[in-house]
């Protein structure tokens, strides 16, 4: 067992009292009368079963449930990540892992950075390709900005594996993608409703925050308001669009603005990016807000390390619903060993967890057990 997950179990007995507790006072500081706060939930079969959907969820022990059969590790090959900017812990974290698993399998991997511009990710792409690899990574970007470049690299015979490059986890046709690797966004929302209907135990006042200009964000943040739509006693009091670009600017004085209009009626937040509870803190700090108190907020993102810090020091960051951006490396380097060995793509999407500061371990990201043992056995290394 991980030595953080151990810890985290070791502690587990002991902060479930101090979480049961806090949950017990929430309802007497947002609501106003203690008679409703005492009522049953409006949808004890949705509480029950988000509860149950939880709690699996945050399981830190569970077991690994990819692949376990493959083909052995193709010799000497090489491989360009084009990381949309390393600046996005999420594509360097991913990165990181694919390095880590290159050198066990034995290939050349070298990341180019496109720092976050259009123009940038694309000279980058223009210059894998220049390179002449084996495989190219589109990390964090969508493929269809760069079309000359996929297209040049399709004519090249160049494979190409997605980090979060379209919607959908597996294999694209257009654009031609041999997988993407990302978890379910329908997964992801899910789980992200079902932790504040279980936590509130069926009761709250929910703020979503989104960006509705993109349409992967607004997707997800519809699929979360949906998902709280199934319990009654669930109210969203606003569905907040702030572009992630503008975040920093537009969020200080989005959440005053909320805490004025809302005061101890919003309980409960959801975001489709972990970074709008970094922007939040400062407005909720100055309300006189406590770190780990109501609003609880939970970010359906990438589950960075920053996030992971908000998280392990109750500081305005209740959850996350993170990628687990090593393995999801290692995972890519196991997809081009298909491609490379004219197999199939695995198939694999990982399932979704939940970090709180009950089960990280103080931990800076998440990764399940057993991949690394897993892929190694696969290549034969």
């Amino acid at each position: 067992m991980h030595p953080a997950r151990r810890a985290a179990l070791t502690s587990a007995a002991l902060l479930a009292v101090a979480i049961t507790a806090v949950a017990g006072c929430e309802g007497s500081a947002t609501t106003a009368s203690p008679t409703a706060e005492s009522a049953a939930p409006g949808c004890p079969t949705v509480l029950a079963n988000a509860k149950q959907a939880v709690e699996k969820a945050e399981d830190v022990n569970a077991p690994w449930i990819g692949p376990t059969t493959g083909p052995k590790a193709v010799p000497r090959k090489s491989i360009v990540y084009v990381a949309q900017t390393m600046t996005n812990p999420g594509v360097a974290g991913v990165a990181k892992g694919a390095q880590e698993a290159a050198k066990v399998i034995g290939w050349d991997l070298r990341t180019i950075d496109g720092r976050g511009t259009p123009a940038g990710i694309r000279a980058a792409f223009s210059q894998a390709i220049a390179l002449k690899p084996d495989g190219i990574v589109i990390g964090g970007f969508d493929p269809t900005s760069a079309p000359q470049q996929v297209q040049r690299a399709g004519a090249a015979g160049i494979p190409l594996i997605g980090w979060h490059a379209v919607a959908t986890p597996g294999p694209s046709k257009n654009p031609k993608l041999f997988s993407n690797i990302t978890t379910k966004v329908e997964e992801v929302a899910r789980i992200s409703a079902d932790w504040i209907i279980a936590r509130s135990n069926g009761r709250a006042g929910v703020v979503l925050f989104t960006d509705a200009s993109i349409p992967f964000a607004k997707k997800k943040s519809d699929l979360i308001r949906a998902e709280l739509a199934t319990c009654s006693d669930v109210k969203v009091l606003q569905y907040e669009s702030i572009p992630i670009a503008e975040s920093n600017t537009r969020t200080i004085p989005s959440v005053s603005s909320l805490l004025t209009r809302f005061g101890d009626r919003w309980t409960y937040s959801a975001a489709i990016n972990d970074l709008y509870f970094d922007d939040a803190a400062p407005a909720l700090r100055a309300a006189r807000k406590q770190g780990g108190g109501a609003p609880f907020n939970i970010g359906a993102g990438d589950g960075d390390p920053s996030a992971f810090q908000r998280i392990n020091g109750r500081q305005y960051q209740a959850a996350t619903v993170p990628e687990p951006l090593s393995e999801q490396g290692w995972q890519i380097i196991d997809e081009f060993n298909r491609a490379f060995a004219g197999k199939p793509a695995s198939g694999y999407v990982a399932p979704v967890h939940i970090t709180t500061a009950a089960n990280s371990g103080g931990a800076l990201s998440w990764d399940t057990e057993g991949y690394r043992t897993a892929y190694r056995k696969i290549w034969n290394k």
